[in-house]
């Protein structure tokens, strides 16, 4: 998921939302969601190798393709220069980690109003991951789980300095032998409006998520 630097947002609020209808746009159905085929949208993302990952990755129905944002697989060099919030950090954790590769995949919802991102880092063993995760996790402050069993979670309401706009998020992290997963998804709306955070959907994905890796060789 991209993440913003500390102090960048101010977080207001943290709310649950209801269960929300989910999709994607190719690859085999898993319960309620599928697995994407592998393809890249991205100019820095195009270079990199074809990842095995992309098998792995699940999303949610109903949601289309987000020509906003890059997906495909991602070295340690596109994930810096793209996607990392801190990248001085980032290149540590990564290094440390004897990070692999990695894949991302950004979808929309049919409205347009909400943006729901996976991705997938694989580390040189379980332990490590384990450690990536954390180190991801901690450069945020989290302070609002929603209860995903055996991940971190959670959800707030912040406010975005950039579009000038509310913005609800809720955000998922686990690992699965090597694999660190990031799940979120986020919706923006006006100030003075009522956003919240799509829990049921991340514990959806999460539960489908973890179901897919647990019986695959990652």
């Amino acid at each position: 998921m991209t993440r913003t630097a500390p102090g960048v947002a101010a977080v207001v609020t943290a709310l649950l939302l209801g269960v929300t209808g989910c999709g994607s746009d190719a690859g085999a159905t898993v319960g309620t969601v599928q697995t994407p085929a592998a393809k890249s949208s991205g100019a820095a993302v195009q270079k990199a190798p074809k990842s095995a990952l992309a098998g792995l990755v699940v999303l949610p129905r109903g949601y289309v393709a987000d020509p906003r944002s890059a997906a495909g697989p991602f070295t340690a060099t596109t994930f810096l220069a793209n996607w990392s919030a801190v990248p001085a950090v980032d290149r540590a954790l990564l290094l440390n980690a004897g990070f692999v590769d990695g894949y991302r995949a950004s979808r929309i919802s049919a409205d347009k109003k909400k943006q729901f991102t996976v991705q997938l880092f694989k580390a040189a063993s379980a332990a490590k991951a384990k450690t990536l995760q954390q180190g991801f996790w901690d450069q945020d402050t989290h302070e609002h789980s929603f209860g995903v069993p055996g991940a971190l979670s959670d959800a707030k309401v912040q406010y975005d300095g950039g579009t000038g706009q509310s913005e609800a998020i809720a955000e998922v992290s686990f690992v699965v032998n090597t694999l660190v997963v990031q799940l979120s998804v986020r919706q923006a709306s006006a100030l003075g409006t009522d956003p919240k955070p799509d829990t049921a959907l991340l514990k959806a994905i999460a539960r489908e998520q973890r179901a897919r890796l647990t019986t695959s060789k990652s």
